[in-house]
């Protein structure tokens, strides 16, 4: 069986499938966004945090 040349699977950048990598990526991602939605998700994150905190 031949592999096209143009198959998903070439466009793998298998250095985000490191652990390190993941996290580099992650924090690339997040560097990109307004800083509106980094204040937003914070706060999302902090809300959620207290309600499973509160289910302890």
């Amino acid at each position: 069986m031949e592999r096209q040349a143009d198959s998903p699977v070439d466009d793998i950048d298998w250095s985000l499938t490191t652990w390190e990598g993941a996290q580099r990526e992650q924090l690339r991602r997040w560097a990109e966004l307004p800083l509106e939605n980094v204040v937003r998700a914070l706060e999302e994150m902090e809300q959620l945090a207290a309600r499973l905190a509160e289910k302890k």
